[in-house]
């Protein structure tokens, strides 16, 4: 029985390690972000031959499938502008068609009927904490609540990166959530809290985004 919680306590410590080395390395980032200015892709930057460009301005804190506890799988990328809230630009990292749902204060997301990587389906980019802790949205008000489909070109401004979670006593730290998400087949997201519902970015940028595969270094672009 020993052994087996020993086993089971290594295995835990595995599991988490490499987030809790990006978390320590994010909180002194964040502290001191002028040491660390090669830590910082700048919205825009395409990395080698990647179709989408760097969605803001940032350090990558979080990777895709990134585990904070047993059991739990962080299904987007985390950038972290290092600014006042409302400041950092938020840019659509692929030309798509952007819908705002009514009640997203936070949140876009951008349909790309082919994938660049695979034609044959249809994909969805998902932006989010695009707002204050109270919910008072930095997204770009050419999208007001309730916009459906309306084009954007890769590079289009969106907003601006904030710290909004849906609950104003626990706001995130302001940085852009990014995520792909996979299309269910009938024209529509699937949703984006579960990671199966969503894809691995690394391709699509040209980084090294996936937990377990980026090792213990800082993400950056290398070209």
């Amino acid at each position: 029985m020993v052994g087996l919680l020993i086993g089971l306590g290594i295995f835990i410590y595995r599991s988490v390690r490499p987030s809790i080395l990006r978390s320590s390395r994010l909180s002194q980032w964040l502290q001191d972000s002028d040491t660390h200015p090669e830590w910082v892709i700048q919205a825009g930057t395409r990395c080698g031959n990647a179709p989408f460009i760097f969605p803001t301005n940032g350090f990558i804190g979080f990777l895709w499938n990134d585990s904070f506890r047993p059991g739990h799988h962080h299904q987007g990328v985390d950038i972290f502008g290092g600014t006042e809230l409302g400041v950092t630009p938020v840019i659509a990292a692929y030309s798509g068609y952007l819908t705002r749902l009514p009640d997203w204060m936070a949140t876009v997301i951008v349909r790309i009927p082919k994938d660049p990587l695979n034609p044959g389906r249809q994909i969805w980019v998902y932006y989010t904490h695009m707002a204050d802790q109270q919910g008072n949205s930095y997204i770009s008000t050419e999208f007001p609540p309730d916009t459906n489909e309306r084009f954007v070109e890769a590079g289009s401004l969106l907003g601006f990166q904030g710290n909004f979670s849906g609950d104003p006593d626990n706001p995130v730290g302001m940085h852009l959530h990014f995520s792909i998400v996979r299309d269910d087949g009938d024209g529509h997201f699937l949703n984006e809290l579960q990671i199966n519902n969503t894809l691995d970015p690394s391709p699509y940028l040209g980084l090294a985004l996936r937990a377990g595969a980026a090792g213990d270094e800082v993400v950056t672009c290398k070209w």
